[in-house]
């Protein structure tokens, strides 16, 4: 796991500031500026070939571990692979599934999943999709 966050590091740059800012919060979701200025971060500070498959990871939080278990199934039978359910460091109540999957984006179809994301959890009653970070897909192998 500590190499990954490392190989995303870079990635953070990119979006720094998408799940802070509070644009991730279901009621106010990223907006597509904000996903092409990450693209074009991602251009300008990284090495990777922007425009071929990344590993892209996605996050949701809830309260109920067990919602979440019951979207990491859904996910899982979509093709995403779990990373974990854990609880966050800074809540006594809230946990944080963590899913990812190898896929190309564009800042158009990366706003389309994200949309697909959030729908997902409001469908299933969990209470945020939370974001998104991206790293090379040669990050997979941990």
């Amino acid at each position: 796991m500590n190499r990954r966050r490392v190989l995303l590091s870079t990635a953070a740059l990119a979006i720094s500031g998408l799940m802070a800012s509070g644009f991730a919060q279901s009621s106010n979701r990223i907006p597509l500026a904000q996903l092409e200025s990450m693209f074009r971060d991602m251009r300008r500070k990284t090495k990777w070939n922007v425009d071929g498959p990344l590993l892209w990871g996605y996050f949701f939080v809830d309260p109920s571990r067990e919602k979440l278990s019951k979207l990491a199934d859904q996910l899982r039978a979509a093709g995403y692979s779990i990373v974990e359910i854990r609880r966050v460091p800074e809540s006594s109540v809230m946990h944080q599934l963590h899913v990812e999957r190898i896929e190309l984006h564009t800042p158009g179809s990366l706003h389309d999943r994200n949309s697909e994301l959030y729908d997902l959890a409001a469908r299933l009653g969990v209470e945020s999709y939370d974001g998104m970070d991206v790293g090379p897909a040669l990050a997979r192998a941990k």
